[in-house]
């Protein structure tokens, strides 16, 4: 059964209620078979990227069954500036 845009972005919500952004593209178009979730959170703190995937998909493990394609980009909120900050440099 296909997951909703809204319904993932509620799931972030509830499952990630410190995280300072949170991101969820439906790259399916529009079917809600394929999401990319990008999660900027303090929680992942001196977590590996692996740890902080394998939270993400401990928390949304019900609706990732669902899906046919998951992606997620995990950073801290000091992570998140540096890329932020790299693109912008990228971009100039």
């Amino acid at each position: 059964m296909p997951i909703s845009q809204e319904s993932m972005e509620q799931r972030l919500i509830e499952c990630f209620p410190m995280a300072i952004e949170r991101r969820v593209f439906d790259v399916s178009g529009g079917c809600g078979q394929s999401y990319e979730v990008l999660i900027v959170s303090p929680e992942f703190a001196g977590k590996t990227t692996l740890a902080k995937h394998r939270l993400v998909n401990e928390r949304l493990k019900d609706e990732i069954s669902e899906l046919h394609a998951f992606s997620q980009k995990t950073f801290t909120p000091e992570q998140y500036a540096t890329v932020k900050e790299n693109e912008q440099t990228k971009e100039n």
